[in-house]
């Protein structure tokens, strides 16, 4: 029993260190996104057209009219699938740097697995609503369980059951950060082909949108970690609450 104690508290410190160094990750992750952003958006491109209007040149050439329109905030640039609008940063929206071009690119490869109906994006979508309650509630169940098991002694492995049910919910978020990434890399890619392919980047140009959404990309994995880290330490903390 002593060993095991001993053994689920190293496990704990694991996680634990393990949460903290991809919490530092993430960060960092975030800051060179804004840092690779910055430099490129110092990088006018030869095109000379802004973000709005490439955003709108790629869908017409991809046999869409959606509306393109500027949202307050930086890096706030998304497709919204329910609304069916573009919305693009100012930064990007009004803006001919590579950097605006790689970003609303992304959108737009966003905007054809839609259209497409791609099967990872449908996936997503009906994980969102599991992953929102999950995110909220599941912690939440967790230490609930491990309080039952702790002050009900009549509960038996009640508080232990609850606990897991906390686990299970907050795995949706694991599950949707999962799903998410090949459909971020597959939306990254789209972009780029559409750039080259309709030449709206020069060679030199290229590379500084390829490292823009590598650098997007990687918050994105260090989100699925940090998620997959934080259920291995709730699993930890429901079983501390069986009774045995």
């Amino acid at each position: 029993m002593v060993f095991l104690r001993a053994s689920r508290y190293n496990m704990d410190m694991i996680y634990f260190i393990l949460a903290i160094v991809i919490m530092f990750l993430s960060l960092f992750a975030q800051a060179h996104v804004q840092s690779v952003f910055q430099r490129y958006a110092q990088n006018p491109t030869a095109r000379g057209i802004y973000g709005g209007q490439l955003a709108q040149e790629l869908l017409m050439q991809n046999g869409l009219t959606l509306p393109i329109q500027p949202v307050a905030g930086e890096l706030t640039d998304h497709f919204d699938p329910k609304n069916q609008v573009v919305g693009l940063s100012e930064a990007v929206y009004g803006s001919n740097s590579v950097s605006a071009y790689a970003v609303a690119a992304h959108e737009i490869g966003h905007v054809m697995q839609y259209q497409e109906d791609h099967p990872l994006m449908r996936i997503r979508s009906a994980i969102l609503p599991a992953a929102n309650l999950g995110s909220r509630i599941g912690p939440l169940l967790v230490m609930g369980g491990i309080l039952i098991s702790a002050f009900v002694s009549a509960a038996g492995n009640a508080g232990y059951y609850v606990a897991l049910a906390g686990v299970a919910l907050y795995a949706a978020v694991l599950l949707f950060q999962l799903v998410t990434l090949p459909v971020e890399f597959d939306a990254s890619r789209r972009g780029l082909e559409m750039l080259t392919a309709g030449a709206y980047l020069t060679d030199e140009e290229l590379p500084g949108a390829k490292k823009m959404l590598r650098a997007a990309a990687l918050t994105y994995v260090l989100a699925a970690l940090g998620s997959f880290v934080t259920v291995m330490r709730l699993l930890s903390f429901a079983r501390s609450a069986r009774r045995r």
